[in-house]
């Protein structure tokens, strides 16, 4: 069977151009994510937000953003990708403005909100321009490098970022930083970027599965969200589980029934994609968990500053831009993807795997450093060809929510990763220090047992890191199947071609 014909007229002179405005949009997204967690104590302390409610600063963000991405990538598709793109930049700009102004927990709270409701516009548009724009093996290959590396190393930036901005300014920077990012981006996208036609999806809008999704997908954030801090038995946190899988099922029954589904379940069940979304969203559940128990340890049992946290976080954002630039780029156009993203994975294991050896007095160069490189080279290499494949071959009316289910993937497994890796460490912990607590007489050996304890937490939720991205490594391999992404033969052996579906129209 050949391969479906390509309306290949002159791609846009100005795609590279775009390219930059689109990556810069992305890593000030990216950088939200994990800026405001080091502003957060000196926010707190200002703003007089109770212990209790201090979670709500970033779960206000991760619930507005994970429950409407999907809708947020239909809008792309009905509306326009340029459009919504720059509607998500400025409407960013303005929510960061008010966090950053912010005089009180409620204008705090509302102004996080507000961020996640245009990133969930932003994100999908973002990714979906890009699907749309390069569709030659090679340029799309190192397009997605680049939007690969930024999307793997732009929460690490974050850090270093969110460090310098909280120690030497003020927090309140660590939001009005998003405005001049904003402000360039959306100028540079209006004026160079030049949207393909006949990518739109103007079918009515499926009210009943932006109202099922949006409920579903906040009932599971908010769920683990809760675990976190009130345990996983708690009455609510039951609840919102359960909740979350009936509105879900529900979700599925409707796309399955209506004439114009918010996500068409095509997007779903081809099993490339099916096993990207999946094994990423896995492997950003040991990612997130991993962020926040090396931040931890470096600050309280190390002692490093915010500023010094960040730059401990270099190797890793080095390997993840090499993995992904020099090696996913490179390789993607002549091996498929699963021979990229499994052993990507399974390097990014062997590097947690080292971090399981964590002590209180472990050496930085010697342990920490060459795990951090493994870990960015594995996932870097990972991340490249699974944000490619993740709109490889989808109708163009499909881009933006196909887009949608990576940012969706992410954020889910983003939640669910801080939560469960977060309960299984304090339990350690806990269990640590009833263990040793009779022996520990002194100050100073109730002092070293406290760190030991936390360390120990540490190691044992890294484990289940170790094996969460050894499962993602065998998703990859056995789920997808596609050969190399340049139109030539399937991986599978079959003698298929794949599609190129996406018209290279310019105006």
């Amino acid at each position: 069977m050949s391969a479906s014909p390509v309306t290949a007229l002159a791609p846009d002179p100005k795609r590279w151009k775009a390219l930059v405005f689109i990556a810069l949009a992305q890593l000030m997204v990216v950088l939200d994510a994990t800026i405001v967690n080091i502003a957060l104590p000196s926010a707190q302390e200002d703003l007089g937000i109770s212990e209790g409610n201090k979670q709500w600063v970033i779960t206000a963000y991760a619930l507005a953003f994970g429950g409407l991405l999907l809708f947020g990538g239909r809008i792309a598709d009905l509306w326009g990708r340029k459009r919504t793109f720059v509607t998500g930049l400025i409407g960013f700009a303005a929510a960061s403005a008010l966090g950053g102004a912010a005089t009180g927990e409620a204008m705090m709270l509302g102004a996080r909100a507000l961020q996640g409701v245009f990133g969930a516009l932003l994100a999908p548009a973002a990714l979906s321009l890009l699907a749309v724009m390069f569709t030659e093996a090679k340029e799309r290959a190192k397009a997605f490098g680049i939007y690969g590396a930024i999307a793997g190393g732009g929460g690490a930036v974050g850090l270093i970022l969110g460090g310098f901005l909280t120690e030497y300014l003020n927090w309140r920077w660590t939001f009005f930083v998003n405005i001049p990012f904003a402000i360039v981006a959306a100028a540079g996208a209006y004026f160079v970027i030049r949207e393909p036609e006949g990518g739109r999806n103007r079918s009515p809008l499926d009210i009943p599965g932006v109202v099922l999704s949006t409920l579903g997908l906040v009932a599971l954030v908010y769920g683990f969200t809760r675990a976190e801090s009130d345990g996983w038995s708690d009455s609510v946190t039951v609840t919102m589980f359960v909740a979350s899988v009936v509105l879900l099922a529900a979700f599925v029954l409707t796309e399955a029934k209506v004439k114009s589904p918010l996500l068409p379940l095509r997007v779903l069940t081809e099993r490339n994609r099916g096993g990207v979304y999946l094994s990423l969203g896995l492997a950003i559940i040991s990612m997130f968990g991993l962020f926040l128990f090396l931040t931890y340890y470096l600050q309280i049992v190390k002692g490093y500053s915010p500023v010094k946290t960040g730059f401990a976080f270099l190797p890793m954002i080095a390997g993840m831009i090499t993995g992904s630039t020099q090696i996913g780029t490179r390789l993607m156009i002549r091996v498929p993807p699963r021979y990229l993203m499994a052993p990507g994975f399974l390097v990014a294991a062997i590097g947690m795997l080292l971090l399981t050896q964590l002590e209180v007095d472990t050496s930085y160069a010697g342990l920490i450093m060459p795990a951090q490189l493994l870990l960015g080279l594995g996932m870097g290499t990972a991340f490249m060809p699974a944000m490619s494949l993740a709109t490889h071959g989808v109708e163009p009316r499909d881009a933006g929510v196909a887009s949608a289910m990576v940012n969706t993937s992410q954020q889910v497994g983003g939640a669910i990763g801080t939560a469960l890796l977060n309960t299984i460490a304090a339990s350690a912990t806990t269990a640590y220090i009833e263990d040793h607590a009779a022996s520990a007489t002194t100050p100073a050996a109730q002092k070293l047992l406290a760190a030991q304890s936390m360390v120990e937490g540490y190691t044992a939720a890294i484990w289940w890191a170790v094996g969460i991205l050894a499962a993602s490594a065998v998703i990859a391999a056995v789920l997808i199947n596609t050969g190399a992404q340049n139109g030539g033969q399937s991986a599978s052996g079959d003698g298929v071609e794949d599609e190129v579906k996406i018209p290279v129209v310019a105006h």
